[in-house]
């Protein structure tokens, strides 16, 4: 009795992954077969205790083969590959996600998202999914030893308009900085620069 009764659960597992899977594929798809994109992004900072958030205006940028740029007046985020680099005014800050772990899920999940859902996620351990309504939340939580600047991640996608609609990143005490995507404009121009 215990062996069936745990061969259902495994078998339930299992079919609750495969079809969360199914969402998300579903929900990313019209990204598939896009070259470069670009969408308005609007960078809120709320820092704990803080009764007035900081909020600017910005880009998202995307081109094939890994590249992510997120940029809000002098400060961004911009994925080259493997490559993160982090602005903040002047000051910069490199990882690599071949390298450090704590990046590199948060890689194969942007990766998973802009090649509309053939990187497979179902090898990270530290993403959960799911439905919340129309949408597909996937929320990432580090699981490294190391200092983490962020306690977790969590991707929002509008599942009936199949775009990535916002990226939270969450710090311990409440505070967070959060991207909220609009304007998709599917085939626009894209600089190189941008991402060296």
């Amino acid at each position: 009795m215990k062996k069936i009764v745990f061969t259902l659960c495994l078998m339930l597992c299992t079919c609750v992954a495969f079809g969360q899977t199914a969402e998300f594929k579903k929900a990313v798809a019209k990204y598939g077969n896009v070259s470069s994109l670009t969408a308005t992004a609007t960078r809120t900072v709320h820092k704990s205790g803080s009764t007035k958030d900081k909020v600017v205006a910005g880009s998202l940028q995307v081109k094939k083969d890994g590249k992510v740029a997120i940029v809000n007046g002098k400060d961004a985020l911009i994925m080259n590959g493997n490559a993160f680099t982090m602005k903040k005014g002047p000051l910069k800050a490199k990882t690599n996600a071949a390298t450090d772990t704590r990046y590199k899920t948060f890689h194969d999940v942007l990766e998973a998202i802009f090649n509309g859902g053939k990187t497979d996620l179902s090898k990270n351990a530290d993403v959960k999914m799911a439905k919340s309504g129309s949408n597909v939340v996937l929320t990432i939580t580090p699981t490294s030893t190391k200092k983490l600047m962020f306690s977790s991640f969590i991707i929002t996608i509008d599942g009936k308009a199949q775009e990535m609609r916002s990226i939270r990143l969450n710090q311990k005490g409440g505070a967070y900085t959060e991207y909220v995507f609009s304007n998709y404009k599917l085939g626009a121009t894209v600089n190189d620069k941008l991402f060296k």
